[in-house]
């Protein structure tokens, strides 16, 4: 599949139907784009079947609540539509886009209880999210951007608008030859990437910034299952900037980032380790099984 995403053969469900691909479209006033009443997940399938699927949807469901919305379709819908885009798609490996925003209605101010809530599902080929990161560690910058307080947004949900910062701190990132950003949060805690959560071993063990005001990825909890079933101690905390110098290795978890080595943060480095390795192989191999 090539070309603009606007512009490419197949198909897309699209609330409740699927439709061809360059037809899934929506009205100018959809109130999502004025006001990023919108929540979406990011999802891969491995030989044909969506990794940790479910656990997806219910996420997916729980984010629109958060941001006063309900999904007019049930779990297990939302499953048997995703079925059914993988298998349209034709495609063993693919990353899933579900989403779900507040259409154009009879409102188009800040409110919108008038509007309908509207779904769709896509499907497409997309290969590693960091290029050759995995074999060689990717590079961050730091971004001057930082996590909001729990008290002015709803953190835990996987919403539209909270990605705003994300997309200028990547941008700021690749305009200084790195191809991510670590981003700080309102305390000045390590928080995660822009599109990822992040984890620092030191002396055979490993840190994790406490996800108190940023999402708790399903790949980060997956990892710190697979860690704690190898007998390694993890540390769920805040961590202070100062101790980015004394971590040995670093590496990235996220649905598109899947387990990827980090090299350098800023003027820190990091080698590409034995557990960072093992980790990341191990998990291909878990989504795989």
């Amino acid at each position: 599949m090539a070309g603009g995403y606007d512009d490419r053969d197949g198909h897309i469900w699209m609330d409740g139907k699927m439709i061809p691909w360059r037809d899934a479209n929506v009205h100018i006033l959809t109130h999502a784009m004025h006001y990023a009443s919108s929540v979406f997940e990011g999802e891969r399938a491995y030989n044909g079947k969506i990794f940790k699927s479910r656990e997806h949807s219910e996420r997916l469901k729980r984010s629109a609540e958060m941001i006063d919305f309900e999904i007019p379709y049930s779990i297990d819908e939302l499953e048997a539509a995703k079925a059914e885009v993988l298998a349209a798609s034709g495609l063993q490996d693919a990353y899933v886009r579900a989403i779900a925003w507040r259409g154009a209605g009879e409102d188009m101010g800040v409110a919108s209880q008038k509007n309908p809530v509207r779904v769709a599902i896509a499907a497409w080929e997309w290969g590693a999210y960091y290029g050759d990161a995995k074999m060689k560690g990717a590079k961050l910058d730091i971004s001057k951007w930082k996590r909001p307080s729990p008290e002015t947004i709803p953190c835990h949900a996987k919403a539209a608008g909270l990605y705003m910062i994300c997309t200028m701190s990547k941008h700021a990132a690749e305009a200084n030859g790195c191809s991510d950003a670590m981003m700080f949060d309102h305390r000045g805690y390590v928080a995660e990437a822009t599109g990822a959560n992040i984890f620092f071993v030191k002396n055979g063990e490993v840190h994790t910034p406490d996800p108190d005001c940023f999402l708790n990825g399903i790949t980060r909890q997956t990892v710190i299952g697979m860690l704690k079933d190898r007998g390694i101690t993890v540390h769920e905390r805040h961590i202070m900037p100062e101790e980015l110098e004394g971590f040995e290795q670093c590496w990235l978890t996220g649905t598109a980032a899947e387990v990827t080595p980090v090299g350098q943060i800023g003027d820190y480095t990091f080698e590409v380790g034995a557990l960072t390795r093992d980790i990341a192989e191990s998990y291909e191999k878990l989504v795989r099984e």
